[in-house]
């Protein structure tokens, strides 16, 4: 399998070269050079199929023989060592929990396959993994990159933007992990590690890679989840069409879930549903793209004006306008919607949203569904925003990981300001 920049086609590279380049030589986001179907027999057979069959089926397409295959069914495995639940919270409206691995986050797919990608195809020479996170991806790159050989990790997080959860998963590992605090906020946390990306000089001195869903490691693997989905929903005897809300910031997650629609997923509508930083929403309204200021909400993992992944987005659909808005529904949830949203589920069903699952949940209901199936994916855990949930409700939040205040803690603060930031990264080599 190969793959071109959405730059310029002829610019192609194989698997193991993109998911160290993360982007092209021109700067441009990788994209499949082909996407191939699943099998009709697998699509109706998949209750059959275990969450590592089902990985494996999907991963198969995109790697190369730079790997053979009982070594991509290995590192599946390690991917995939946790649980993902069906949860009925409204008549034929579902939770479907994405939280459950070693950071409490969907990143933690993407995170898991790419470290061990990256360590599979591992050399002697230092490689630095740059990576801008609104929160939970910091959390997971830290955790599936820990104590890689010759991998230093720099993880850039906006000061006082990001939860205090959050923040002690990224801060508490130390040795090859890295965290800086930027003044400023997630955009200028992307943009100072895009800027690393174009710097020819840079690039020359030392290895980088990205470790954000810019790269396809991190990016693709997130198709799977889509089709256990399909599975579960199997197992409940629930085969007609679905609509599937994804509360969405950088757009990596939905984009993932277009491409599982293109190999198969048989999807009715996709619900993009956003917080206040809605640039999409009123792209898809006005056909205008003019990302605004970013603007802090308790669904801090969405607080993103200038999406990275919907380049890929329209290249899905051709750069048809009509046709992607034919498929994806835009909404924008504001904070007050959010909060009502997490009161009015705890209060019906003593379900538990996170903030970024009541956005989903929030742009599902928007739509008449009448018998239809709607699934909203729940991305985080709620310990991960108690501080959000308890001004809400009234509930006590068991943690998962029993994260403790007194855990060790350390982060470099840095200026926004790209000089400082390559001085740091080249002095801790």
């Amino acid at each position: 399998m190969m793959f071109y920049s959405l730059n310029n086609t002829q610019e192609k590279s194989n698997f193991k070269e993109a998911i160290f380049n993360s982007l092209a030589s021109d700067g441009g986001l990788y994209y499949p050079e082909r996407i191939s179907k699943l099998s009709i027999d697998f699509l109706n057979n998949i209750s059959n199929y275990n969450n590592y069959e089902i990985g494996y089926e999907i991963m198969k397409n995109f790697v190369d023989k730079s790997m053979n295959y009982s070594d991509l069914a290995d590192i599946i495995q390690r991917t995939l060592n946790f649980d993902f639940k069906l949860h009925e919270v409204e008549k034929n409206i579902f939770s479907f929990e994405l939280f459950h691995g070693p950071t409490l986050a969907f990143k933690d797919v993407g995170a898991n396959f790419l470290a061990n990608c990256l360590e599979y195809y591992s050399e002697k020479k230092i490689l630095n993994i740059l990576v801008a996170t609104s929160g939970d991806t910091g959390a997971a790159v830290a955790n599936s990159f820990y104590n890689k050989k010759n991998i230093n990790v720099y993880v850039l997080f906006p000061k006082n933007k990001i939860s205090y959860y959050q923040e002690r998963q990224i801060t508490s590992r130390g040795d090859n992990i890295y965290p800086i605090e930027i003044e400023g906020n997630f955009d200028d946390c992307q943009s100072l590690v895009k800027k690393a990306f174009k710097d020819k000089n840079l690039r020359t001195q030392i290895r980088i890679s990205s470790a954000n869903s810019i790269n396809i490691g991190r990016w693709l693997p997130q198709s799977i989840y889509y089709f256990i989905l399909l599975k579960e929903l199997s197992k409940i005897n629930i085969k007609n069409k679905i609509n599937i809300s994804v509360p969405s910031g950088n757009f990596g997650n939905i984009c993932a879930g277009l491409i599982a629609m293109k190999m198969g997923l048989n999807v009715n509508n996709f619900i993009a549903a956003t917080n206040i930083n809605d640039t999409i929403p009123r792209y898809l309204k006005t056909g205008e793209y003019t990302p605004k200021k970013t603007i802090r909400t308790i669904s801090n993992a969405m607080d993103v004006s200038d999406p990275n992944n919907f380049p890929r987005i329209e290249h899905i659909f051709d750069n048809n306008f009509q046709a992607l808005k034919n498929k994806i529904r835009a909404v924008k949830v504001n904070e007050q919607e959010t909060k009502n949203q997490i009161k009015k589920t705890y209060c019906n069903s003593k379900y538990v949203l996170d903030p970024h699952g009541a956005v989903g949940l929030v742009g599902l209901s928007r739509f008449n569904l009448k018998n239809e199936i709607g699934i909203f994916l729940e991305t985080a855990h709620p310990i991960k925003f108690r501080e959000s949930i308890n001004e809400i409700l009234d509930v006590n939040i068991d943690d998962p990981l029993k994260l403790t205040k007194e855990s060790s803690s350390h982060k470099i603060a840095l200026k926004n300001n790209y000089s400082d930031l390559v001085e740091f990264v080249k002095q801790s080599q």
